[in-house]
């Protein structure tokens, strides 16, 4: 259908992409140009697309995006159909329209391609950043990317940038916890891994920084609520894994759906110019939430209709409407015809997004084969990845020498998640066991014990089953593991999933365990036998009575589809429990604002009378392991250093046990006399160091001097003259920063 020659200038592969741009620009009408600033979706939202009807959106309308899978409501989820689904599109775009430019394919694979059947998943973002491990994350990125890109799709909604402060909030657990540094290191990682050495890589992806720029500390914990927060706290708490994705150069940013101070971000021109394009020079497109324009007019009510939504979010700079079908496509043109928005504003977001089209090399090939994806998507090395990045992620929270099991033990096993693959891979996945390529920790417990092992739920997340019978069972055991905590939701615990209604635990209202859970425990304890409980959730669950109680408390975060193994691998020794808390486990939900980076404060009645300012149940950082390490010696390699520099901090760390183990090196930066109030204590680097039995190695971290600075509102970004501590464990050196501000 197209009527563009063959020998068109954006037809040549050889020319150079602006040139391809401007050329196919040129020959683009408004309603053409508008359509690819538009996306739509395959499956249900407001109402239920077809793939027939994204095909006539396409030829109607001309959209240029779309998500036909690899998201929660989508139609496609068999690898086969999806592969199917991509090439018929494809071939609608290239030709049935006039000038034959390709779709752009945008997936929520957020921790692994989740949403197809038998992919791999790994763990969500909670349970990656225990990890500690940059290198590995990246690793899991880059097989993200490699079965995403053999299933047709070129964007990547990932990854969370957002520092969790909040574990109220139902999206804490897709975020890198609550260390602005830990968060920056693990989203840096992950565009590392997607996007490769460029997206003109054949297995590369775009990746898309979200949820810029304040998303995770929302009122009353509730999702998507405003965000009342100061530039001192937006600029240093919120903003730096932001800038850390732009220097590992993400291409695509996605804005966050609540207002901040009054302005929601999908229409705020002072949030997504002037902030990001303009001091952090992001230079990328920006692609809306999914609801985040119609938001403008429903819920902010700042917009009076959607046409003014629409001209309000790009006036604001956004590029891309993921979702905004046809009535947004319609209401952008006639924005542009009727003169009350400029059509260089669309041009210049068209240009962004046909260079990332020409860069993927769409125009040359946009489709897939069938047999290359079956054989990538969830391929056996990719899942001894998500394995192996599992038993790193597991963190053994308290343990009374109850761990390791020796194997020979006779095993209770109970609990709503002993034997449950969707709650084992959490939120953001597949919604039926039968597509999750995985084993659970009842099945793995079976395999890796040459004791008996008997099962009984005993309790559903917020139900009693059982529990006499669960309790009986128990009673015969040797040691009995409950597999307690959270199972499969999204934002504000539910989000259509199957497995729990809205109000019922998981719900922000509550933190501790249900009582029918703590039912459970109460029985099993109650027969004598020792209790090892596991942890499989999202959030850091207030669990201080199951701390009294067990004799072991293992956190497992979401571990994904190989969790299960890593699970029983740790419990009888196999694994060391190396994981390390990205967050703070708080003693009751009134604990919900303890973080490890609090700012410094007067008592002004005295130390002796005020209560500790961070008193959690497991602090952030904390995880035990079956063996000792024990610290010889803190040095720096400069004590008085300028702005610009970099101080290597160096420790000898001995594995003093008997036991193969891993330890994470944590170096935390304090600062006096600074003109600004500066944190208690704030992570500035760390490092994942593997030690033998009797092994010793000298560890160094790497604290560039800038990490130490702060930005100051209306200054900028400074590094104060000064004396500064950087502190390992109980020891800590003073360097001198010399010079001017930066």
């Amino acid at each position: 259908m197209h009527d563009a020659t063959d020998s068109a200038a954006y037809r040549d592969p050889d020319l150079p992409v602006a040139r391809r741009v401007e050329d196919l620009l040129d020959r683009m009408t408004v309603e053409e140009k508008a359509g690819q600033l538009v996306g739509t979706w395959a499956g249900h939202l407001h109402h239920l697309n077809e793939v027939d009807d994204v095909a006539d959106l396409v030829r109607e309308h001309g959209l240029g995006a779309a998500a036909p899978f690899g998201w929660g409501g989508s139609i496609g989820t068999e690898v086969d159909e999806i592969v199917d689904i991509v090439n018929d599109l494809q071939d609608v775009a290239l030709e049935e329209t006039r000038l034959g430019i390709p779709l752009l394919f945008n997936v929520d694979a957020v921790h692994g391609h989740a949403y197809v059947a038998g992919a791999t998943v790994f763990p969500n973002g909670l349970g990656a950043a225990a990890t500690w491990n940059p290198e590995l994350i990246e690793a899991g990125a880059d097989i993200t990317a490699t079965e995403v890109t053999a299933t047709g799709a070129h964007q990547n909604y990932s990854p969370t940038c957002d520092v969790g402060r909040e574990p109220r909030w139902g999206r804490v657990f897709e975020t890198f916890g609550e260390s602005p540094r830990l968060v920056a290191e693990m989203a840096a990682a992950k565009i590392r891994g997607y996007q490769g050495e460029g997206v003109e890589d054949d297995d590369s992806v775009i990746a898309t920084a979200k949820h810029f720029p304040a998303y995770s500390e929302p009122e009353r914990g509730e999702d998507a609520a405003p965000v009342d927060v100061s530039e001192y706290k937006l600029r240093n708490t919120f903003v730096p894994p932001f800038e850390a994705a732009f220097e590992a150069g993400v291409e695509s940013v996605m804005p966050c759906y609540n207002s901040i101070n009054g302005e929601p971000i999908h229409g705020s021109e002072r949030y997504l110019t002037d902030l990001l394009r303009g001091d952090l020079g992001f230079d990328g497109h920006i692609v809306s939430d999914w609801g985040g324009i119609r938001h403008l007019t429903e819920e902010h009510k700042t917009a009076r209709d959607l046409r003014e939504a629409v001209y309000d979010s790009r006036t604001a700079g956004l590029d891309i409407a993921s979702v905004g079908n046809d009535r947004e496509a319609e209401a952008l043109v006639d924005l542009v015809e009727s003169g009350d928005l400029a059509e260089s504003v669309v041009d210049e977001s068209v240009r962004r997004v046909l260079e990332l089209k020409f860069r993927l090399g769409l125009f040359e090939d946009p489709y897939v084969e069938k047999g290359a994806a079956l054989e990538t998507v969830g391929a056996d090395d990719h899942q001894q990845a998500a394995l192996e990045t599992a038993r790193e992620a597991l963190t053994l929270c308290a343990n009374d020498g109850i761990l390791p099991l020796s194997g020979d033990e006779d095993v209770f096993v109970g609990g709503p998640n002993a034997d449950d693959l969707l709650h084992q891979v959490g939120g953001w996945s597949v919604e039926s066991a039968e597509h999750v390529a995985g084993t659970t920790i009842r099945e793995e417990l079976e395999a890796h014990v040459d004791g008996a092992v008997s099962y009984e739920q005993g309790a559903e997340l917020a139900a009693k089953l059982d529990v006499e019978a669960a309790a009986e069972k128990a009673a015969d055991a040797d040691v009995a593991v409950l597999a307690l905590g959270e199972g499969w939701y999204l934002h504000e615990f539910g989000a259509g999933s199957p497995r729990t209604e809205t109000g019922e635990f998981p719900t922000r209202e509550q933190l501790d365990l249900p009582e029918p859970q703590q039912a459970l425990v109460d029985a099993v304890v109650e027969t004598g036998t020792p209790v090892v409980g596991v942890l499989v959730t999202g959030r850091p669950l207030a669990v201080e009575r199951l701390d009294e109680q067990a004799d072991a408390v293992l956190m497992a975060y979401y571990p994904g589809t190989r969790g299960g193994k890593a699970v029983a691998e740790t419990l009888v020794g196999a694994n060391d429990p190396s994981g390390r808390l990205p967050i703070t486990v708080p003693r009751s939900t009134a604990q919900t604002d303890a973080h490890h980076d609090y700012l410094n404060q007067p008592r002004p009645i005295g130390d002796h009378e005020h209560p500790d300012s961070y008193d959690p149940l497991y602090e952030f950082g904390h995880g035990l392991s079956y063996t000792d390490f024990e610290y010889r010696g803190v040095a720096v390699d400069d004590t008085d250093v300028g702005p610009g520099d970099t101080v290597d901090v160096e420790v000898t760390v001995a594995n003093v046990g008997e036991r193969d183990g891993s330890e994470v090196v944590q170096v935390y930066s304090s600062a006096e006399g600074t003109t600004l109030v500066r944190p208690e204590r704030e992570l500035a680097g760390f490092e994942r160091v593997d030690l033998d039995a009797g092994e010793e190695r000298t560890v160094a971290v790497q604290v560039p001097v800038e990490r130490l600075g702060v930005y100051a509102p209306g200054d900028g970004h400074r590094v104060e003259a000064g004396d500064y501590d950087l502190v390992v464990g109980d020891e800590r050196r003073t360097i001198t920063v010399d010079g001017e501000y930066l």
